[in-house]
């Protein structure tokens, strides 16, 4: 383009055709030229919003593997923590369960792993706990006629009931 504008400008052409043929070849350049520019334009758009996309989800990325890491962390600390109770449970388990005699132990530990993991459950207001069913009218009568020191199930889930002050009786 720039050589073409050189001869035209020189003046060296003296045929009109000539003259007319170097000047639309000029103008056909211009408008490629300008095509191309507007092309570009637009690439250049394209690949500005592409990083800007990239670098927000970098920033996110990032944030989320920040994220992760802490909440790693406080799961790690909690499951300390979590075994750290469990030990001191068992321990006061075995404290308490060494004063309990062994054919109730065997009885509870029977319904415990029949039950996963729960073998009693507190009365709470003439319900059982373990399975949240109200017990009838006959069978609180019959606690309440029990000796304290009986051992009563439940006879909808069977498992071993402990009364309290709230069980209703």
């Amino acid at each position: 383009m720039t050589r073409d504008r050189e001869l035209l400008d020189s003046g060296s052409i003296g045929d009109p055709k000539q003259l007319q043929s170097l000047q639309a070849e000029l103008e056909s350049l211009a408008r490629r030229q300008s095509d191309l520019e507007d092309v570009e334009l637009e690439i250049m758009e394209r690949v500005e919003g592409a990083a800007a996309a990239v670098a927000q989800l970098t920033e996110e990325r990032d944030a989320l593997a920040n994220e992760r890491e802490t909440l790693a962390t406080s799961v790690h600390e909690q499951r300390a923590a979590i075994d750290a109770e469990r030990r001191m449970v068992d321990e006061q388990r075995a404290v308490i369960a060494g004063d309990i005699p062994s054919d109730l132990m065997g009885l509870y530990d029977k319904i415990r792993a029949d039950h996963g993991g729960v073998g009693a459950a507190p009365l709470h207001r003439g319900t059982c706990e373990g399975c949240r069913l109200t017990l009838p009218p006959t069978e609180i009568e019959a606690l309440r006629a029990a000796p304290p020191d009986a051992v009563i199930r439940c006879e909808e889930c069977r498992r071993i009931l402990v009364r309290t002050p709230e069980s209703g009786l």
